[in-house]
């Protein structure tokens, strides 16, 4: 009884901080997803004696409040205590109005290429009000691999999206309120044309004329899209027969088990058993990654602001980000589909497979995980079937079959590793570790969202920043959310992450930027704002570095 207590307050506090982060509030179904993507497990129903999600809401009156939508569904919504009204009255004062097309470009504009100047007024910020929610480059990837075949009619689009890649297509999950939200957010590379049949989505001429040469045959596609250190390589085995038959000796049987080898005048025997068991030595090729490093993307400058979203968290502490650039999101986007069109030719894919003693902590290479090739760094030797290994484009780190690995081609390396480790400024939990409590709250703030950091410092290679959501009326501050929650001390110091002191893979396997050699170097352009020389800047300075910020 004691732990059913226990749990169930933890319970409660987790619904509610989930509750409050809905504006719209959740059906019990909607809970039960969102509980199991944030805290990686189901509801505890039967550790507490429950039948269902609803049956368990009704035992928490203080915390969630039940009604009924236009169209009969359950709607489940938070009831604030003394600690969260704060915050709850910041999402129900979210923008639910979107901007026009010509200020949506105006913003735009301005918030990729103009410095923020007027520092002093704190609703400068507003201009850097979240756009749009934007889909991860994984899923933008599979949608383009979906319509490259053919044309696909909206209300056909679930079905296809299920068969092809065995799941509903979560758009709810990215923030979009409908498939064709979603959709049109990637109207770069999806057009929707109207016909007589309904809404048909065609992926635009330039990703339908790749599509073709990808779809080809598989002797096409290689000798019309790789390099030409890929043409030469297609004929290596040609050469290797060739090799072979000039050094292939006499083989004569001496007895049923017992042969003789016969080479350039030279006698050996062998045992039958023991030429069976030979086995071939697998040729590395020359483009494979052996003992080369991926490099970080090149600092930020201190102050400056930028458009981020976090990819990965483990804790306020210690969480991974992409910097929102168009030029960085279609880097790795082509990386991906390029990937994967290499790797999934088989002839192709088996040139690239590492051996035995290649499988090693710190190689770079690459893992196939639902038909997608990631870049990933080995980080330990699980068992003879399985490793570990460090993502070094998202953040985390993950157990995959050896089999699933292969050399990481050489041109492949140069795009700089695009997860950024980061940590929260200023703040250090209350309890001395972070509680699920209020992890999970994070997540939820995070969220697949477009964010922007004001950067502090780096700290052995971790970048120590504040986040701010400028989507809602007023601009929230997430080191004051955890504060206001009493998850999180304000320190005025950037207090070293305990999780990165334990273990920091970037810091392990990523070189510092500048570092790698032929590195195909990104500059930080992306960032909204540097440090500028101007009176309006030292106004900047003493808020980011006063108390000012802290009281936000």
């Amino acid at each position: 009884a004691p732990k059913q207590a226990q749990l169930m307050e933890v319970l409660k506090k987790e619904v509610r901080a989930m509750l409050i982060a809905a504006k719209a509030g959740l059906t019990p179904e909607e809970l039960e997803e969102q509980y199991m993507a944030m805290v990686c497990k189901p509801l505890p129903l039967h550790d507490l004696g429950f039948q269902s999600t609803l049956e368990l809401m009704t035992q928490m009156p203080e915390v969630v409040r039940i009604c009924s939508s236009k169209n009969g569904a359950l709607i489940l919504k938070a009831i604030a205590d003394d600690s969260t009204k704060g915050i709850a009255k910041l999402v129900a004062n979210q923008k639910v109005k979107t901007r026009t097309k010509a200020s949506k470009k105006t913003a735009m504009k301005a918030y990729a290429t103009s410095p923020i100047k007027n520092y002093k007024n704190p609703r400068s910020l507003q201009t850097l009000s979240a756009r749009t929610p934007i889909l991860p480059a994984t899923v933008k990837a599979e949608l383009q691999d979906l319509l490259s075949s053919s044309p696909l009619l909206l209300v056909d689009f679930d079905k296809a999206f299920l068969r092809r890649f065995g799941r509903a297509f979560p758009y709810r999950q990215y923030g979009f309120l409908s498939v064709f939200e979603a959709l049109r957010s990637m109207s770069d590379s999806i057009v929707v044309e109207q016909t007589r049949a309904g809404s048909l989505l065609v992926l635009r001429n330039y990703s339908a004329n790749e599509t073709e040469q990808e779809e080809g045959p598989q002797g096409e596609a290689q000798e019309e899209e790789g390099p030409q250190g890929e043409a030469q390589e297609e004929e290596m085995p040609q050469c290797e027969e060739q090799e072979e038959e000039t050094l292939q000796g006499e083989v004569v049987c001496l007895t049923e088990n017992t042969y003789s080898y016969k080479l350039c005048g030279q006698e050996t025997a062998f045992r039958r058993q023991d030429f069976e068991q030979i086995p071939p030595t697998p040729e590395i090729l020359p483009d494979a990654v052996q003992d080369r490093s991926l490099c970080s993307l090149p600092p930020l400058k201190r102050r400056c602001l930028v458009a981020v979203i976090v990819e990965f968290v483990v804790s306020p502490s210690q969480f991974y980000i992409h910097i929102c650039s168009t030029e960085a999101s279609y880097k790795l986007q082509d990386l991906m589909f390029e990937m994967r069109h290499v790797y999934s030719h088989k002839v192709a894919s088996d040139k690239y497979i590492m051996p035995e003693s290649a499988v090693r902590p710190g190689q770079l290479c690459c893992a196939m995980v639902s038909k997608w090739w990631y870049r990933v760094i080995i980080h330990r030797v699980i068992n003879d079937q399985e490793v570990e290994v460090f993502y070094a484009d998202y953040g985390h780190l993950q157990i995959v079959q050896k089999s699933w690995l292969r050399f990481l081609k050489w041109p492949y390396s140069k795009l700089p590793a695009q997860a950024i480790p980061c940590s929260l400024a200023w703040v250090k939990p209350v309890e001395g570790t972070w509680s699920t409590a209020s992890i999970l709250l994070f997540k939820q703030l995070c969220r697949f969202k477009e964010l922007v950091g004001i950067v502090d410092e780096y700290v052995n290679g971790v970048l120590y920043l504040f986040l701010c959501d400028t989507s809602t009326k007023e601009d929230v501050y997430f080191h004051s959310v955890l504060r206001d929650m009493g998850y999180a001390d304000i320190c005025g110091e950037n207090v070293p992450s305990q999780e990165f002191e334990e273990l920091n893979p970037s810091a392990l396997y990523v070189q510092p930027s500048g570092m790698q050699e032929n590195a195909e170097m990104v500059e930080p352009d992306f960032c909204l704002q540097q440090e500028s020389q101007d009176a309006d800047s030292d106004t900047a300075a003493s808020k980011l570095n006063g108390a000012e910020l802290c009281d936000q």
